[in-house]
């Protein structure tokens, strides 16, 4: 079972908490509950970098507490983790987390920076730039993400033998459980996000500099050792290649002229 349906979006998680408590916990119980009634063989699930919160260690590692989500977004997503390790060890049913990291590409959602800036640009609308363009992120093109769900998916979670309750790993568990990274180990600064979809729309956008909002981190930066280990992942996509992809998609789905 691959579970990557949730609530999605920090911003909106300050506007309308109820709606992620619906999707993201209640939500997440129905599917979990439903595994461990149809003794699915293995449960992957989607989490978040968000859940790394107020950590300002780099590279975001699974080695490190999550215990400070600064949105009720995080705080769900890590919720799914703790809820999924509960029945990998009551139930022995085998869970794997995946924290993304900054998901973009063809087919996403609209209300994403990539979506909006691009809209704007060709309507020759300013756009939003919050943090003045300086935080990083760690930006994933969606086939990696996908050849990565995959991967997982066919390594089975299993009991990590190692593990040692006096000093635990906080990716494992004597409990058939494994929470991994999954990102491009390449953080770019967004204006350089921002120069590239420019030189691929072959158009200047109106910047709006804003100062960061209320609850974003400054930057994400995933390091991917452990899923690269277990099931061998490696990112493939520069984010030069994976825009340019993108502005390809936009331009034919949407039947939109750049010039």
């Amino acid at each position: 079972m691959v579970h990557l349906a949730a609530q999605a979006g920090v911003r909106y998680s300050i506007e309308n908490p109820h709606a992620y408590i619906d999707s993201n916990i209640a939500g997440f119980l129905h599917v979990i509950e439903g595994c461990r009634r149809t003794q699915v063989e293995h449960l992957v699930y989607a989490s978040t970098s968000s859940v790394y919160g107020a950590n300002t260690k780099m590279p975001s590692s699974v080695d490190q507490s999550v215990d400070h989500p600064l949105t009720l977004y995080a705080a769900t997503k890590r919720a799914n983790e703790l809820m999924a390790h509960s029945y990998s060890n009551l139930y022995r049913l085998p869970t794997t987390g995946l924290r993304f990291f900054t998901v973009y590409g063809p087919w996403g959602r609209p209300d994403m920076a990539l979506f909006l800036f691009t809209k704007n640009i060709l309507e020759d609308k300013p756009i939003d730039v919050f943090n003045f363009g300086r935080h990083k992120r760690d930006f994933t093109y969606v086939d990696d993400i996908v050849r990565g769900v995959v991967a997982a998916l066919d390594n089975v979670a299993k009991p990590d033998p190692a593990w040692d309750s006096k000093d635990p790993d906080l990716s494992t568990s004597l409990s058939p459980f494994r929470i991994y990274n999954i990102g491009n180990e390449h953080p770019v600064e967004l204006s350089e996000y921002i120069s590239l979809l420019e030189k691929n729309l072959g158009k200047t956008a109106t910047r709006n500099l804003l100062p960061m909002q209320l609850g974003d981190v400054s930057d994400s930066w995933a390091s991917v050792a452990a899923l690269a280990r277990d099931v061998g992942y490696k990112p493939s996509t520069p984010v030069s290649e994976g825009v340019a992809k993108f502005v390809e998609w936009y331009l034919a789905y949407y039947k939109v002229n750049a010039n």
